[in-house]
């Protein structure tokens, strides 16, 4: 299983590798870009065998060259440990691959979508080469699963049909129990992504009652960096950290305008914490009835949902009660067991050809 040390996609080898491994499957992951820490890797080890590539992953490379030694990378890893499936968490990274085992492909997120989303453009220039590697990769998968419904028609709308695309929802582990809430608003990115909409809180920030804790990193591996003039900003927190904030912040908040599934608010979730977040159609499709809803471009939108909620503990209450109820419906458990119906679709396709 390909992974990464900086965004959301090592939390979901980790918890979907941690769960495999419990039902009696031996998992390798393999890792692409800047290293991990070495609390990272402690907990890699934990539940699997870390490999690390010296192929970037697709989104942090400039020219599809870079990407050349991809395949004789991954096939010499999975040759060393007889890897029965492959399971690539960039479509990109099918492209070009000759291995005799079954291959899946999940798309967490790509340049052509992002831009599709943040700033309504299609992929040109330095970028036009990804969506011809991606479309590549969706061809040579036995199986393409997306997190989200509204992902996979996004993945469609930007690419055209996608042949055995399946929807597959993220789960998460539960977290620390919930603690006494206190009186702050809580909100978990890689702020440095514009998709993350960090202008907007930080917006809302300096006309809330409550102060606002921006948890992550504001600085990009390639040079993004953004400001935060209204929110406390501790910066990269470890995840352990974030889930103890998750159990005491009184609301947590997205502002994401391009998120295919949403891990962090699943999280936050999960130990009772009332959600306010962007109005798009993931947030939407998961999250419908169980949250607050603003514009995803008007700060004083997202200030009154926050209002409503500081001055009303009851109205809180009953939010993070319909939030934790529909989080219980995401659990790594169905995740693990519907990832394991793919990888045997894919070895059955395999098979038959």
């Amino acid at each position: 299983m390909t992974t990464d040390a900086v965004g959301g996609v090592w939390r979901y080898s980790l918890d979907l590798a941690r769960e495999l491994a419990a039902g009696g499957d031996t998992v390798v992951l393999a890792g692409l870009g800047p290293p991990p820490s070495a609390e990272q890797v402690r907990e890699a080890r934990s539940v699997a065998t870390l490999g690390w590539l010296e192929t970037p992953p697709d989104w942090m490379t400039r020219d599809e060259s870079d990407l050349d030694w991809f395949p004789d990378e991954l096939q010499a890893l999975a040759g060393a440990h007889a890897v029965d499936l492959i399971h690539l968490n960039a479509p990109a990274q099918a492209a070009r691959l000759d291995l005799p085992c079954p291959i899946v492909a999940v798309s967490h997120s790509c340049v052509v979508t992002w831009l599709h989303a943040v700033h309504k453009q299609i992929v040109a220039g330095d970028w036009a080469w990804q969506k011809g590697r991606n479309r590549a990769g969706f061809n040579r998968a036995e199986v393409v699963v997306a997190p989200s419904r509204s992902h996979a028609s996004m993945l469609e709308t930007c690419y055209g049909p996608i042949a055995r695309l399946s929807v597959v929802y993220n789960g998460a582990l539960a977290g620390p129990p919930a603690s006494r809430r206190e009186p702050f608003v809580l909100a978990a990115a890689r702020w440095w992504d514009e998709g993350k909409n960090a202008t907007v809180l930080d917006a809302a920030a300096a006309i809330t009652e409550w102060p606002v804790h921006a948890v992550g990193p504001l600085d990009g591996a390639d040079g993004q960096r953004v400001c935060l003039d209204h929110c406390f900003s501790p910066g990269s927190i470890s995840h352990a950290e974030t889930r103890r904030l998750m159990a005491r912040a009184g609301i947590f908040v997205s502002t994401s305008i391009y998120e295919p599934f949403g891990l962090a608010a699943l999280e936050a979730a999960l130990s009772g914490a009332p959600l306010v977040l962007a109005d798009i159609a993931t947030y939407r499709e998961i999250w419908d009835g169980a949250a607050m809803f603003f514009d995803v471009h008007d700060p004083c939108a997202l200030a009154t949902c926050i209002a409503h909620l500081a001055r009303d503990a009851d109205l809180r209450h009953h939010h993070g009660r319909r939030a934790a109820r529909r989080a219980r419906n995401f659990s790594l458990r169905v995740q693990a067991a519907r990832m394991s119906e793919i990888y045997d679709r894919a070895a059955v396709a395999v098979a038959e050809h």
